[in-house]
């Protein structure tokens, strides 16, 4: 007999935060059924009921004489008869994309490894083929498929190797452009689409273990510095009838554009999208690929950088890719542009008509859902508080304006994920004060299928106390920025108190958001607002808030001037609030805000008397090309913008505290950087304490101990050098 339980609270004790639930269940193609893993068994779910069922248990995923499969993602083939089950992983640069794939045959309870004669976590991005016959992977950079009858493993690339990636990608793709995911099958079965990453003419950055054996090891990586050009990519179709291999024939220099992305329209027809290397000239191009004839069917121009990817979308999820919304039997896909000045969403047809669904004075952050059949699209949007998100909709006609469906009585942010019917979402609600809970609820009146479980009946359990405060900081300029406080606990509005700023100021990220958790610095050792501390975040132009296009590409060739130039005046109008302390105002900040960290204390000498700069951009020389120039230019063109938003070159001007935390495994952001800053610091004649963490990544949290020992060399300087506490 089928086990059943309760759907809601059993999964939340299982999945740290809302994104992570939305990773892991997996939506029938239509209706309301999906498919959720939880302790490594695979349950089936159909609203509005939300009992599950088990439908596959660890004794079915149990290879012969092993212990069972532990399922980290799985994938069921078109027809649902059998699953992809993805395990025993490990990582390639920022997450787990390598591992071991296992075939489960519903009918037959068959349990099958794919590639078995492949070295052990070597496969990656395995799926089946339409018909659900076959399955295609990439291994040690070669592409291949297995037929799953007979178990035959065709090899369909043999040329590739780290430095020409067959079906996969190099770091800054994967890094600056979310690609990983590098083929894909034909509707048909017949064909496979894949990326070719030529790294051949890429210099290797040398990272150095001196910590794992008596003689230190190198490790390449192939990281094209800014000003170098880029990872020349193309695309291959193969036949898997004959193996007969045909590069498409995309117009333009290889070593001057990008392939982002790339997909399926039909068995004949792939849409590739083309852009320059300053990223301001975005083509989609359609590609016949029996007489590899390439099209023009949409291009967009811009001032500054043409955005493939958004920091709104959950671009480090396993399963992520970039995607073609195909609507109207394919003729047509839904696509973002910013091109009236707001991120809005527009219908273009293959002949390159296009036409305007969402209008006005606001943002779509990101794309939930579409019915074509009901005339009708969800998004999330925020027209009012660039803080906070809440779900909207439209008319995928493109008339009529936008209505906001998430009720009015909860301010703060809200995040969804709606089933292929449109009928029924998950629904997760959190603020500054209020502990994240979700619900199941009914669209579009947005009612809770269990009000016995519905976000209402936890608040009284879920609010607490105020403690963030919300402002805003107005530039001379007339610019206004949103910024978040954190008092001390028994704040006396007559004493002086000292101020932390974190800061990350740069185009992927900010930190000003209505949710919970906000205020919170996670390096602190204790209760800062206990301690007696101000704490202060502010988002300056040019990152990614939700108001509109000039807003965000204000900081167009300006990285380490607008942003710090931004912070520098808010930090002045602080320092003279009556309860702040202007002798101990503090900045810390992690990548690019510890780039920001630095160039707020060299920049603006004795404004900060102390900063805590972790894993920063030292010179932006040393950063990698797609990132770096899409934002910047070409140092070709104008490195003196590159120069003049460099913290290196004012670290003459040092005055003050600073403690510089660096992981000397930084595959992201390069040790050199630190280095070269304190090379250049050592000239100057400046005083510093720097804390190398030997073998660490950028996010330096390898290592026993690791973070432990970060937070206590943090807070201790902290303390020593911005002492806490009201006077």
């Amino acid at each position: 007999m089928k086990k059943a339980f309760r759907l809601l609270p059993f999964l939340m004790t299982f999945f740290i935060g809302f994104t992570a639930f939305a990773q892991e269940i997996k939506w029938e193609k239509q209706g309301d059924t999906f498919y959720s893993a939880v302790k490594n068994e695979i349950f089936r779910h159909s609203l509005p009921n939300t009992e599950g069922e088990k439908l596959i248990s660890t004794a079915q995923l149990s290879p012969k004489g092993q212990a069972p499969l532990s399922i980290t993602d799985f994938a069921f083939s078109t027809d649902g008869q059998k699953v992809l089950i993805y395990t025993n992983t490990k990582a390639v640069w920022r997450l787990q994309t390598q591992g071991d794939y296992w075939v489960y045959e519903i009918q037959t309870g068959k349990l099958t490894q794919v590639g078995e004669e492949l070295p052990e976590s070597s496969l990656r991005f395995a799926k089946f083929a339409p018909d659900a016959s076959k399955v295609a992977f990439v291994s040690e950079f070669n592409l291949y498929v297995q037929d799953l009858t007979s178990g035959q493993i065709t090899s369909l690339t043999t040329d590739g190797n780290r430095k020409l990636i067959n079906g996969t990608f190099d770091w800054a793709y994967e890094e600056e452009f979310a690609c990983r995911d590098g083929f894909q099958w034909s509707p048909d079965s017949k064909r496979i689409a894949f990326w070719q990453i030529d790294a051949n003419q890429i210099r290797d950055y040398y990272m150095i273990n001196t910590t794992d054996s008596i003689y230190s090891q190198i490790i390449p990586v192939e990281y094209p510095k800014v000003g170098e050009s880029p990872s020349p990519a193309r695309i291959g179709v193969i036949e898997l009838a004959n193996k007969k291999l045909t590069w498409l024939n995309i117009p333009g220099d290889p070593q001057q554009h990008y392939l982002p992305r790339m997909e399926w329209n039909s068995p004949e027809l792939l849409l590739v999208q083309q852009l320059n290397r300053k990223q301001n000239h975005s083509k989609i191009l359609g590609v016949n690929v029996k007489d590899n004839v390439a099209n023009l069917i949409f291009e967009e121009q811009d001032e500054t950088w043409i955005d493939v990817l958004s920091s709104w979308e959950n671009t480090y999820g396993l399963t992520y890719r970039h995607e073609f919304k195909w609507i109207n039997a394919g003729k047509e896909f839904l696509w973002f542009s910013e091109k009236d000045g707001w991120r809005h969403l527009y219908r273009i047809d293959l002949s390159g008509k296009v036409t305007p669904v969402t209008y006005g004075n606001y943002d779509v952050i990101n794309l939930l859902h579409f019915n074509e059949k009901e005339n009708s699209l969800y998004f999330h949007a925020s027209p009012d508080n660039a803080t906070q998100k809440y779900l909207y909709k439209a008319k995928l006609d493109g008339k009529g304006t936008a209505e906001r469906v998430t009720p009015a009585d909860l301010p703060g942010t809200h995040s969804y994920v709606i089933s292929p019917s449109g009928k029924y979402g998950m629904h997760q609600f959190s603020n500054s004060y209020t502990r994240p809970a979700s619900e199941w609820i009914s669209l579009p009146k947005h009612q809770p299928l269990d009000p016995s479980q519905s976000i209402a009946s936890k608040l009284p359990a879920n609010q607490g106390a105020k403690t963030v405060e919300f402002f805003k900081i107005n530039t001379a300029d007339g610019t206004e920025m949103d910024g978040w406080m954190v008092k001390p606990k028994n704040f006396d509005p007559t004493k002086k108190y000292p101020v932390l700023f974190m800061v990350y100021t740069e185009p992927w990220g900010a930190n000003v958001k209505d949710n919970y958790g906000v205020g919170r610095n996670r390096n602190y050792q204790g209760d800062m607002a206990e301690d007696g501390y101000i704490y202060i975040s502010i988002d300056n132009r040019g990152t990614p808030a939700p108001k509109g296009r000039a807003w965000r590409k204000s900081i167009y060739r300006k990285i380490g001037r607008l942003n710090i130039s931004d912070q520098a005046e808010a930090a002045k109008q602080i320092s003279n609030w009556p309860f702040v302390d202007p002798t101990r105002m503090a900045v810390w900040g992690h990548s690019g805000g510890g780039t920001a960290t630095l160039n707020l204390l060299f920049q603006y000498p004795g404004l900060f008397q102390t900063g805590i700069s972790l894993a920063a951009v030292a010179n932006q020389l040393t950063y990698d090309n797609i990132y770096q120039e899409r934002y910047m230019g070409l140092p070709q063109e104008n490195v003196e913008d590159f120069v003049a938003g460099s913290p290196i070159t004012y670290a003459k001007n040092l005055q003050g505290n600073l403690l510089y935390i660096h992981g000397t495994g930084d595959d992201n952001v390069h040790y050199a950087n630190a280095e070269m800053l304190i090379n250049e610091l050592i000239k100057h004649g400046k005083l510093f304490q720097f804390m190398p963490y030997p073998n660490r990544s950028h996010g330096i949290g390898e290592g026993e101990a690791t973070t432990a020992h970060l937070r206590m060399v943090y807070t201790n300087f902290l303390k020593t050098y911005c002492p806490p506490g009201g006077r």
